[in-house]
């Protein structure tokens, strides 16, 4: 796999995403085929593994702490703070002293002395994030963390953030369906010379063609809360992935290989950062860094699916009150 840089440090330029392993898509695996799966994926040359402590109420980084901290010298690990869950509902904190306690717990739960990419997960909107970063900034000077990343954030404030300490990478969705990070922040991230790590570069599943019907995924599913996934939306939705398949045949690919080399094909900064609970297709994901797509093709997916094609909005409103990530603006169809 090649290798993209993240602050001082090279990664691939595919990561997993541990999210899924504790919540959010489908059941969650045992806790057996959980360990089987991130030793597969350190197996196989992933050196970068993304988790945080709200992924399962703070289980998910003890599960990669558990698993993963005897090799703790072979990878690149990225937590996050900054949103947690108190009595099981979600909290967003960007108080300076809340950051630093919720990265002491984070590294006891993870098994380190450092966390190599630690981001604040939303920015508190009722704190400016140049004080959010400012104590993030504490941490690096410590030693405790490596480099500060943003999530879910608009190019306005990472410019912000930039001006406190430098930041090594933001973290936002991004893929084929999902495009707001090209109204300001991948031209954003250039400039500063941060990384741009893609969550969701597979649609939240959409673009591997394989979810067909979202009234059977399980209760507790996230997407059975997004518009895009809604009775009235994903119909006109699924139209899109007929085509989408025969571009994959033709570019001799997966659907879901065909995802991620285009978002790898839009810059060299960008870190494509799927999550899976199944080794196959761990594999699968990881061999879309060697497909090449030619400026043919990229135009013809570009045409395809994109802001105006995709119907409904990625977040519900509540969700997206939480981000402040640009929006296209344009009336979205009903849910």
């Amino acid at each position: 796999m090649d290798t993209r840089r993240i602050g001082t440090r090279d990664v691939g330029s595919i990561g997993l995403g541990c999210m899924n392993l504790s919540h959010a898509y489908g059941v969650p695996p045992v806790r057996e085929d959980a360990e089987a799966l991130l030793l597969h994926a350190l197996d196989r040359g992933v050196r970068h593994f993304d988790t945080a402590a709200i992924y399962g109420a703070t289980a998910n980084e003890t599960l990669v702490g558990e698993v993963l901290g005897p090799r703790r010298d072979e990878y690149f690990l990225a937590s996050k703070g900054g949103m947690t869950s108190v009595d099981g509902k979600r909290v967003i904190d960007g108080r300076p002293h809340t950051l630093k306690a919720t990265c002491e717990e984070a590294l006891r739960r993870l098994r380190t002395d450092h966390i190599d990419l630690y981001y604040l997960h939303r920015w508190d909107k009722t704190i400016p994030v140049e004080e959010s970063v400012g104590a993030l900034a504490e941490l690096v000077a410590e030693g405790k963390i490596g480099g500060i990343g943003l999530s879910e954030v608009s190019a306005d404030t990472l410019r912000r953030a930039h001006t406190v300490h430098p930041i090594a990478a933001l973290q936002t969705e991004y893929s084929l369906w999902t495009r707001n990070p090209e109204l300001g922040v991948l031209s954003a991230c250039r400039e500063l010379g941060t990384a741009f790590v893609a969550f969701s570069p597979l649609a939240r599943g959409f673009l591997t063609g394989k979810l067909r019907d979202p009234s059977a995924l399980p209760e507790g599913d996230l997407r059975r809360g997004m518009p895009r996934f809604s009775p009235a939306n994903f119909p006109l939705n699924l139209r899109l992935l007929d085509g989408y398949t025969r571009l994959a045949e033709e570019a001799g690919c997966t659907p879901a290989q065909l995802a991620l080399a285009w978002v790898l094909h839009q810059d060299g900064n960008i870190i494509a950062l799927p999550g899976t609970t199944n080794s196959a297709h761990l594999d699968e994901d990881l061999a879309a860094a060697a497909v090449v797509l030619d400026e043919n093709m990229l135009q013809r997916l570009d045409g395809l699916i994109n802001e105006q094609t995709v119907h409904g909005a990625r977040y519900n409103a509540a969700a997206q009150a939480d981000v402040d990530t640009e929006t296209f603006g344009k009336p979205e169809p009903a849910e």
